[in-house]
């Protein structure tokens, strides 16, 4: 039984920081890409970052790049992102995603991903 749990959302002032944290349960941690997605109200759900213990690959999207660190602890099965200089456009809810690596993705899209967490809300007011 894989379980993701997110946390560490929550209200923030433009400018301001956040770390979220995802513990993931129920699988062989280093053998998962590990993603973060976020999903605004009426919008489709996007990629945020990732990163991939086997091949060394760090992605981040073009919108949070520069402001965003992700990073994972293979020995406490939790992948975290570091969000630091947060815009009001980077109101969303925040999801984790865990994929089995098979080096045959790219780990950009949704479908990609076969387990998903419980999304944790960050507001960032103006």
């Amino acid at each position: 039984d894989v379980q993701l749990q997110a946390s560490g959302g929550g209200l923030v002032q433009t400018g301001g920081s956040l770390r979220l944290s995802c513990l993931a349960s129920g699988l062989n941690f280093g053998d998962y890409v590990m993603g973060w997605f976020r999903q605004a109200p009426g919008n489709k759900r996007v990629i945020v970052s990732h990163i991939n213990s086997h091949d060394g690959d760090i992605h981040y999207a073009d919108s949070v790049k520069g402001r965003f660190t992700i990073s994972r602890d293979n020995t406490k099965n939790t992948v975290y992102l570091q969000m630091n200089s947060l815009k009001p456009e980077d109101t969303a809810v925040y999801y984790c995603a865990a994929s089995y690596w098979s080096g045959s993705y790219w780990y950009i899209e949704t479908y990609e991903y076969e387990h998903w967490g419980q999304g944790t809300q960050v507001t960032v007011s103006s």
